[in-house]
């Protein structure tokens, strides 16, 4: 599933509607750090290790969507690291890190399953759009149309402005449409109502400071009336989307 961000990118979902999962796996931290945050901005889920004993387990634990996969790490090569993953996931994508730019090093990489590489050093934008690719490729996101927002029974199409819930249709304000559509596009993540006035009302809310919880309310009133909720709040934190439990 895709959608398309307020930045103006396309943000990549899996088909229940919540976010890509990528493995990170590298032993030098400064790495891992600067993956894992341009990663993060995409809206993905990142979760990362230092070795290769501890990148079998979370794959196991996780499961990831893709994973970014160093050839050198302190106890195996990728190589075999990659041989185990496979055998958990065998379609899942992995992107090579290799600071070896011999053409052995990365035929040997391919060969044996990896499905791209990347040589140190390298930019995050390539990194970032290789693993699009990849992801894209895999068929871990769904093929729903662009306008399409999903996230359990509750579906928002951009385009027309149709939200239904269970097939049944909910008919929202503008506002309310506009804040239930930002809720959608970032499932399971809690946003605050900082983030929250700066994308929906763009901090001009005319002073009325409780502006997002009256609206939050609306919105309970339509999409969770009589129904298992949808939308909960964290204290002191914010408001998220999840599908609801059954």
């Amino acid at each position: 599933m895709t959608t398309t961000s307020p930045q103006g990118r396309t943000e990549l979902l899996r088909p229940d509607g919540s976010p890509v999962r990528v493995l990170v796996v590298d032993d030098e931290q400064s790495i891992t750090e600067l993956l894992s945050m341009a990663l993060r901005y995409e809206g993905w889920r990142i979760r990362s290790e230092a070795d290769g004993q501890g990148a079998v387990r979370a794959a196991r634990e996780f499961r990831p969507d893709a994973v970014v996969l160093n050839m050198m790490l302190p106890d195996m090569d990728g190589l075999s690291v990659l041989g185990r993953l496979r055998r958990e996931q065998q379609d899942m994508p992995v992107l090579f890190l290799t600071a070896r730019d011999a053409v052995e090093d990365r035929i040997a990489g391919l060969t044996a399953g990896g499905d791209d590489y990347v040589t140190k050093p390298f930019g995050l934008e390539e990194v970032v759009a290789r693993l699009r690719g990849l992801i894209r490729r895999s068929g871990a996101t769904d093929r729903r149309p662009q306008s399409m927002l999903v996230v359990g029974d509750l579906t928002l199409d951009e385009d027309s402005h149709d939200v239904t819930r269970a097939g049944v249709d909910i008919h929202l304000t503008a506002t309310e449409f506009e804040l239930l559509r930002y809720l959608m596009r970032n499932p399971r993540r809690v946003l605050s109502k900082a983030q929250i006035l700066d994308r929906v009302w763009s901090y001009d809310f005319g002073g009325q400071a409780n502006i997002v919880e009256l609206y939050i309310s609306y919105l309970r009133r339509k999409i969770d009336a009589g129904r298992e909720p949808m939308i909960h709040t964290r204290r002191g934190a914010g408001y998220l989307i999840k599908p609801a439990v059954s």
